[in-house]
């Protein structure tokens, strides 16, 4: 036991150690993330990732209807783009 009090007078006094609080604030914040990880590992879990079965040709068709109709390109607001024609 004697051991232990000069090992206590050994250290130094005016290092800045984070002593137990800062352990219990650590702690605290690791089991707040543990928590939060779990969480949402239960909530990715509940999601639907399925896609519905497209059919392939009838996107392709649609997309070809609405650009055919078109003879100049435009732009966003539906002006012709700038430098093209």
């Amino acid at each position: 036991m004697t051991h232990v009090v000069t090992f206590a007078k050994e250290v130094d006094e005016d290092k800045v150690t984070p002593g137990v609080l800062g352990f219990i604030v650590f702690a605290a914040m690791a089991l707040a993330v543990w928590a939060l990880m779990k969480s949402m590992s239960k909530h990715m879990n509940k999601v639907d990732f399925k896609e519905s079965p497209d059919d392939g040709a009838s996107g392709k068709e649609t997309a070809a209807q609405g650009t055919a109709g078109r003879s100049t390109p435009e732009g966003p607001s539906g002006k012709p783009s700038p430098g093209e024609g």
